[in-house]
């Protein structure tokens, strides 16, 4: 510090505002501003058996003020199918928006809300930046889809059905709702087997009718409807899975699942990277040893560098 302030005694009379004792500190400009937009209302849609009430639906935007088209990743948030806090994974976000990303968070319908609801709102949230690309500076030909959790189904859901028009409701219906990337973590890719390779106890657990996969495709018990398994109808279950929607044209996917998951069972990955590998395209498919399902790790500089990096290659 003392030859910065040597520098500014030695240069006083020549800087605006100097005064003696003032230090000199000067800044390259290396990183862009980022705007931060709260409370956008992506959406409105009609509450089960409530045809007149509304719920709007909210996103936040990170925006890298520079000039130029940006590439855009829309996060959609984790919470078993009961929450969808769109403001967290802030670090995660922030490191997209300082890599160039225009970066949305997008909340969505939960249970007892029932499928497809939800991915309805992830294809919306899509439709909706791109009628608003202009403003923020999106290039319509890069968007991407990122979750965790449930998230990372939603994520999945949407990059693997592209073209698939019984999810495309609502406003904004010219835009296309594809994405040209999408990365899950410690996704949901089959809805039928979440607790796949963990004890008797938790497989009972996942075979209730009120385990949350069974309300979100089944709905909960109500007036003579006593409720169902997510085993009760493996057709159904399949198609609201993304495991029933491998065809094939999937865009560029990235897996990533801890090993010490016990709430999601690492199986869903496995499963989902034999799956893509096999229908043509093979992802990338990384493994965080000793990692559970949330918590510290995934808020690390090497998991963010990962995708981050990930993402500047595919949305290239």
């Amino acid at each position: 510090m003392s030859n910065v302030f040597e520098e500014a005694t030695k240069r006083g009379k020549e800087l605006p505002g100097y005064a003696h004792g003032a230090k000199l500190i000067r800044v390259d400009e290396i990183e862009s501003q980022i705007d931060f937009i709260s409370g956008i209302v992506y959406a409105q849609v009609h509450l089960m058996r409530a045809s007149l009430a509304i719920r709007r639906l909210h996103m936040s935007l990170m925006v890298p003020r520079d000039d130029g088209l940006k590439p855009a990743i829309v996060y959609f948030p984790g919470g078993g199918f009961v929450s969808a806090n769109h403001e967290q994974f802030l670090q995660m976000r922030f490191a997209l928006a300082k890599g160039g990303f225009v970066v949305a968070s997008a909340e969505y319908r939960t249970v007892p809300d029932t499928y497809p609801g939800l991915v309805e709102d992830g294809k919306s949230a899509i439709r909706f930046l791109r009628a608003h690309a202009a403003a923020y500076g999106i290039d319509l030909n890069r968007i991407g889809a990122l979750g965790d959790s449930a998230g990372g189904y939603l994520a999945q859901m949407v990059g693997l059905t592209h073209g698939e028009k019984a999810y495309d409701q609502g406003d904004y219906l010219d835009q296309t709702s594809s994405v040209q990337a999408a990365a899950t973590i410690f996704g949901i890719s089959n809805l039928l087997n979440i607790g796949e390779g963990f004890s008797t106890e938790s497989q009972q657990i996942h075979q209730s009718p009120s385990v949350t996969e069974a309300l979100l495709v089944n709905g909960p018990a109500f007036d003579n409807f006593p409720g169902a398994s997510i085993a009760s109808d493996p057709e159904k279950a399949r198609a609201a899975s993304p495991m029933g929607h491998i065809d094939g044209k999937h865009p560029p996917f990235l897996i990533m699942h801890g090993t010490a998951d016990t709430l999601v069972s690492p199986i869903q990955s496995k499963q989902l990277y034999e799956a893509l590998s096999t229908a043509g395209r093979k992802p990338d498919y990384v493994l965080v040893e000793g990692a559970g399902h949330g918590g510290a790790p995934w808020h690390q500089k090497p998991i963010i560098d990962t995708v981050v990096n990930w993402f500047k290659t595919n949305l290239a």
